[in-house]
Parts: C-alpha cells; sequence; structure tokens
C-alpha cells in the first residue's frame, strides 16, 4: 500500500491507498519537534485500530508546508517502512504541471498537489479554494498548470485573532448564523466571520475570473468546505480529499516513470 502525508501547518493527514482507492485516513496535530519514534507509535496504533499494520506500507510519498518537520519524518520512513520517500519539490519528482509565478521554488507544496488533482479530476481553467489554516484561491489554467493565487488569513486565524484581540469578545465556533444581522455578540461575530469569508471568496472569484477573462470552475476543499458551500452558488465541487488524491496522481506518475 501507498502511505500519503500531507504536513499542513495545523495537522498532519495520513491515508493509506490500495491503487488510487483510499483505505483509511488518520490526523494528527502538526509539531516540528515531534520524533520519528512518536510517529511510528502514534501511527501504528492508528493503523491496528483499522485492522492494518505499518507493515501492510510499501511506499510514501510527503507534501510539507512545514520544512522542520521533514526531516523526522523521513527518519520514520526510513526506520519502519524501509523506504527513502518521494518529497514534493525535491529535485528528480515531476509534478506533470508547471507553476508560472515569479519564484516557482515559493509555491506551497500542497497548493501545487492540489492544483495537480484538480485539473486530473475536473479539468481547467479552475480556481481552488482552500480553507485551511491560511485561506487560499489557487487558480489553474486550461493545461493544467498553476499561475497564481490569493493567500488570506485562515476563518479560524481571524477568529483566533479577534478573541486575543478584544478582552470581550469570546472564543467561538464557526456557524452559519441565520441571519445576517447579529442581536448578540455572538451571533455578531458569527455573521462576521462567516458571511464576511462568503462575500471575501464571492468577490475574490469574481475580480479573478474578470482579470483572467474566461469562466473558471471552483473547486473548495478543506475542513470548511462543506460549510461555506452551503451559502454560496459560485463553489461548483467540494472535494475535501484534494491534497491526497495530488499526492496519489504524483506517486504514480513518478512510479510510471522509474519503471
Amino acid at each position: 500500500m501507498l502511505l500519503t502525508v500531507d504536513v499542513g501547518n495545523t495537522n498532519i493527514t495520513c491515508a493509506a491507498f490500495n491503487g488510487r482507492d483510499m483505505v483509511k485516513e488518520w490526523r494528527i496535530a502538526t509539531s516540528a519537534s515531534r520524533t520519528a519514534e512518536e510517529y511510528g507509535v502514534w501511527l501504528s496504533q492508528a493503523m491496528a485500530l483499522d485492522n492494518l499494520k505499518l507493515a501492510d506500507i510499501t511506499d510514501v510519498i510527503v507534501a510539507t508546508v512545514v520544512p522542520e518537520a521533514l526531516f523526522n519524518i523521513k527518519g520514520f520512513c526510513r526506520r519502519y517502512f524501509n523506504v527513502h520517500p518521494m518529497v514534493i519539490g525535491e529535485e528528480g519528482i515531476d509534478l506533470g504541471m508547471k507553476p508560472l509565478i515569479d519564484t516557482p521554488a515559493e509555491a506551497g507544496a500542497d497548493r501545487l498537489v492540489d492544483a495537480v488533482a484538480a485539473h486530473v479530476r475536473y479539468g481547467g481553467p479552475l480556481i481552488i479554494v482552500d480553507f485551511g489554516t491560511g485561506t487560499t484561491l489557487d487558480v489553474v489554467n486550461a493545461e493544467g498548470n498553476y499561475i497564481g493565487g490569493v493567500i488570506a488569513p485562515g476563518v479560524n486565524l481571524s477568529l483566533d485573532a479577534l478573541h486575543r484581540a478584544a478582552a470581550k469578545l469570546p472564543r467561538i465556533a464557526v456557524a452559519r448564523p441565520g441571519r445576517v444581522i447579529g442581536k448578540n455578540t455572538l451571533e455578531c461575530m458569527q455573521s462576521g466571520i462567516y458571511w464576511g469569508y462568503i462575500a471575501m471568496i464571492e468577490g475574490l472569484i469574481a475580480r479573478i475570473r474578470a482579470e483572467y477573462g474566461e469562466e473558471l470552475k471552483v473547486i473548495a476543499t478543506g475542513g470548511l468546505a462543506a460549510l461555506f458551500d452551503k451559502g454560496t452558488d459560485v463553489i461548483d465541487h467540494v472535494d475535501p480529499d484534494l491534497t491526497l488524491a495530488g499526492l496519489v496522481e504524483i506517486f504514480w506518475k513518478n512510479k510510471q516513470t522509474a519503471a
């Protein structure tokens, strides 16, 4: 089986695949200081709950936006799977697309992987809206190349900033309020976050389409994508496993090339 490892700023998502079919997915909070042994203990226990074991894994591919975590991730792969993982961004890994931006090395691995998966699944041109630690909008052209995008603070980051900076504002969960005009502090905050982000997404998509000069499909991903999809009609598809799917596509492309 193939193990995909997506190291985000908030969570690490691992998933086991048979071919292109996902078997199971597991998550753990991101920590750059977590050791190879800690990864081994966590994943072995998580897999055992699903009647799987570390020995079932034969290959690993990694995408990370936390460079400090990569050393121990590689050590974990060598120690527990006896493999050197494919790592997005390292020399020799063919993404099957080009980042057509000023400094290609600056493009986040997750954004490039999402671009690969979205183009394979939905064609192009398109916009990928990722509701992650940051809220990003990435543009992929008809040929599947990444041509740039937008980075804004993530929903939970904004909520945390409100709570930290304003003494009287509580920490709240993200929810869709029943109305825009709040009648109490909780409703006002929920409205500002939910409808504020809806307005931002709709406005940015409209501006991107106008600048691009062509209609673009919109694919949403990330943990909050389904919630925000309920408040707008600009999202065409919600695909929560986009990054993992992209890792699988890139793995098999490079595996076949090597063969």
